[in-house]
């Protein structure tokens, strides 16, 4: 029985106890009921303290309250026992058998347990990096390669439908800075004033030429433009490259640009400006437009078109927000870098000057810093670029599964250092190591059992997986589908990475325990219980597998 099915069992010994009139809940009875494992050992497989929620609405005593649906919830079936506690606390345990199960079910749900319906019918858009196409993804860059692709996974587990989207900034000044930079390498000429250096500028110069012969030698202003594009193509191409092999992937690649071409019919800067004429959230002031954002929380207003008749980049971030919206989706997620704080206030005024309200539709992510930490010494220069330490070689210094798990298991406002030697220890100190090598015990315990002939029962008496460490682990390996809701719903896939260390610490003390052996020892028999035991294991495989897929993360089997 998982807390979600005990939350039925729950509602429907209300939802009784309403029908016979022996209790009375002007609100109705709540269709879901918050279930926790207890802290203490003693108190029951789970808990609740929903008496105490409801006796005031219902005028009674929350212990009375309490002991009526304990009376009714022990009649319930898969409920061994209930207890009431303290002033209405209801410690609950369940059957062995009725536990047992939930092995059974998660085994036979496989690699869709711990999906759940929580955000069905939510149309998400969550984008992040949204970088510059003029040089390589750097370390800047790799938190959110983590933390954006985690947060969709788990998001889409939730029942949302989700879209991973990266915003190419290839709209402005920079671009053609880009291109001068190129042109500068490939003619040996010094780099222009804020121009781009690195070894990768001359890497890059010699592809453009490669891939268009003859394009440095075009007139000057042809040859900027033509430049630009190739340049740009091959840089994106090489950062989607590089996000495809970090196991990072997006759905849609987003042109700043695109929202300035002529024809766009709606989300583009043109139809935004009218839009915001027209809703009377804009003005003119000093030959320049602005934005009434202040109406809204924002601690000035903002610039539109300067008074010189150039767009702002707050212009296209408009009207980037009123395409997303146009394509359908209720919820925009942005994940933006430590120095973003001030956007928060003003996305969200944005939002509101459009007739959104931001509660609902807009949810800002501020993510700090990470220092990367090798032989006592901060990580900052590149030794092939010279320049910057880039998401490629840190994904072949550390690893991909070392580094994605390092990074998405804490919260994102949380300043990091990561040391390379203790990430990528093969040790049990190092979280990402201990969770993998659980899932490889329980590849390896199958197969030992494959060994002996034993094979997954397609019938078993769950009531065998009685031992308090069987039981301890059933109830870890049900609170899954909880904790990635929660992690959804909250924006933090870290939790994700938590319950799994949990998990595998649980299984291991399972694993130690003679009295739960799997395997028969020398010439016994395999038992029934050696059989409930295999399916103990294949369900514990399933869940670890099935959150670390969550995290972007490889769920080895030989360790």
């Amino acid at each position: 029985m998982t807390p979600a099915q005990l939350s039925t069992a729950i509602v429907g010994a209300l939802s009784s106890l309403v029908d016979e009139g022996a209790i009375a809940l002007p609100d109705g009875v709540p269709a879901e009921v918050t279930v926790e494992r207890p802290r203490q050992k003693g108190h029951g497989d789970y808990a609740t303290n929903v008496a105490m929620q409801l006796a005031k609405k219902a005028g009674m005593n929350p212990r009375a309250f309490a002991e009526a649906l304990a009376g009714r919830l022990a009649d319930s079936e898969g409920i061994g026992a209930v207890e009431v506690a303290g002033p209405g606390f209801l410690n609950i345990t369940v059957e062995a058998g009725s536990q047992g199960k939930v092995a059974a079910d998660i085994v036979a749900a496989a690699s869709s347990y711990g999906h759940t319906e929580t955000l069905a019918g939510q149309k998400i858009n969550v984008e992040f990096i949204s970088a510059n196409p003029t040089g390589p993804l750097h370390l800047g860059h790799t938190r959110w390669a983590v933390l954006g692709d985690a947060i969709g996974r788990v998001l889409s587990a939730a029942g949302a439908e989700v879209t991973r989207e990266f915003y190419i900034n290839d709209r402005g000044v920079q671009m053609n800075h880009f291109a001068a930079s190129i042109i500068a390498a490939a003619l040996g000429e010094p780099k222009p004033e804020d121009g781009y250096a690195g070894e990768y500028v001359d890497d890059l110069a010699k592809q453009v030429e490669a891939a268009s012969p003859g394009i440095f030698d075009l007139p000057a202003d042809e040859r900027l433009a033509a430049v630009r594009d190739k340049g740009y193509a091959i840089q994106l191409a090489e950062q989607q490259e590089q996000l495809d092999n970090f196991n990072t992937h997006f759905d849609v690649w987003f042109s700043e640009l695109s929202l300035h071409e002529d024809g766009q019919e709606s989300g583009g800067v043109p139809n935004t400006l009218e839009r915001l004429k027209d809703l009377g959230h804009v003005y003119e002031d000093g030959g320049a437009l602005w934005m009434r954002t202040t109406d809204f929380g924002d601690d000035k207003d903002r610039v539109l078109i300067k008074s010189d008749g150039e767009l702002t980049y707050f212009a296209s971030d408009t009207a980037y927000y009123l395409n997303k919206r146009e394509r359908g989706f209720d919820h925009c997620i942005y994940l933006l870098g430590a120095d973003h704080h001030g956007y928060v206030g003003r996305l969200r005024a944005m939002a509101a000057c459009v007739g959104d309200d931001p509660d609902k539709t807009l949810n800002v992510l501020i993510g700090q810093l990470v220092k990367i930490v090798k032989d006592g010494e901060e990580l900052k220069m590149s030794k092939r670029k010279g320049t910057f330490i880039t998401l490629e070689e840190l994904a072949e210094e550390i690893g991909v599964d070392a580094l994605r798990y390092s990074l998405v298991r804490y919260p994102a406002d949380t300043p990091l250092a990561l040391d390379v030697a203790e990430i990528t220890k093969a040790s049990n100190d190092n979280p990402v190591y201990y969770v993998q090598y659980a899932h490889a015990r329980t590849c390896r315990m199958q197969e030992n059992a494959a060994d002996l002939g034993m094979t997954l029962p397609v019938d078993f008496d769950p009531s065998l997986l009685s031992h308090e460490r069987d039981g301890e682990l059933l109830r870890a390996l049900a609170a899954f589908p909880g904790v990635v809701a929660s992690a959804a719903e909250l924006r933090e896939p870290h939790r994700i990475a938590r319950y799994l260390e949990d998990t595998a610490s649980v299984f291991n003390k399972w694993y130690d325990t003679k009295e739960c052996r799997m395997l028969p020892q020398g010439d016994e028999p395999v038992t029934p219980a050696n059989e409930a035991r295999l399916v103990l294991v294949a369900a514990t495989r399933t869940v670890l597998a099935n959150g670390l897929d969550l995290l972007g993360v490889s769920a080895p089997e030989r360790m």
